[in-house]
């Protein structure tokens, strides 16, 4: 055969290792370096201890937003009645995920993970376990295709019941941040009434977050935009807030965990619900 006739491969058809680049930093292996996980490279880590020496503050983000995930669900199970999960922008497993949260307090609950990074894919495995009575499934979607993500995730989840979609720390990917509103829109209109909205970002509260937003989409990973507080919190335009609203993320239901970061750390969240 001519190299005009070679037949193409599907991305898809080639071993996840091979997909993998371990050449440039990566937002999910980075993030977990700094959450002391082992899933990262060499690139991930001199670029996290590059940013660290930079700005320490990004450390304590990092750290903030597992608990912050860990705060959420606890509240949306034991307050809100949740009992089914929709988490997109999974990243790299690591401890107290969402399933092991939830399912912890409510055996029966139902998440699905949804992600479009090879790497993610690579590590499903880690992430399909689940109780005996609940499910724990994982979906290759991307953000950007809402209806796929939506049908895809009906398969696991019962819609006529409330779902909480879980947007954490993936929504500074977004360039444009227009775009990434109406996705969460379009999200959100396919949920049913009671279902609820958690999102958290890093953001542009200090000198050294911007400095460090700078280092990291220099170093050639994919860039990541903190944005102020004010701006992310129009993506719950349309709900009702659960209290105390879209604040630091020390300040939201905190606990003596969330005691453990400084009280002014760079990352916003919040949660609110479709009535």
């Amino acid at each position: 055969m001519s190299d005009q006739q070679q037949p193409s491969v599907s991305p898809a058809a080639v071993p996840v290792s091979e997909r993998i680049d371990t050449t440039r930093p990566h937002s999910a292996r980075f993030w977990n370096y700094f959450v002391g996980g082992k899933d990262n490279y060499e690139v991930d880590r001199e670029i996290g201890d590059q940013i660290r020496t930079l700005f320490p503050g990004l450390v304590d983000v990092a750290v903030a937003g597992r608990q912050f995930l860990r705060r959420s669900v606890r509240h949306l199970v034991e307050e809100r009645g949740i009992r089914q999960f929709l988490d997109i922008g999974t990243g790299l497993p690591t401890a107290d995920n969402t399933h092991q949260v939830a399912q912890s307090l409510a055996p029966d609950a139902r998440i699905v993970y949804v992600d479009n990074d090879p790497l993610v894919l690579a590590h499903a495995r880690a992430l399909l376990t689940s109780t005996p009575e609940g499910v724990t499934d994982y979906v290759h979607a991307d953000l950007y295709r809402p209806e796929t993500v939506l049908a895809q995730a009906a398969k696991t989840l019962d819609f006529d019941r409330p779902v909480a979609l879980m947007l954490l720390g993936i929504l500074g990917h977004a360039d444009d941040f227009d775009q990434a509103r109406d996705v969460v829109g379009r999200l959100m209109a396919g949920l049913p009434s009671g279902s609820h909205l958690v999102v958290y970002d890093g953001t542009r509260t200090s000198e050294g977050m911007i400095a460090a937003e700078k280092a990291y989409i220099e170093s050639g990973a994919v860039p990541y935009y903190v944005r102020e507080p004010e701006q992310i919190a129009t993506l719950f335009d349309g709900l009702q807030w659960v209290e105390p609203g879209f604040v630091r993320l020390s300040e939201w239901h905190p606990d003596a965990e969330s005691a453990t970061v400084p009280a002014d750390v760079d990352a916003f969240g919040g949660a609110g619900y479709k009535a």
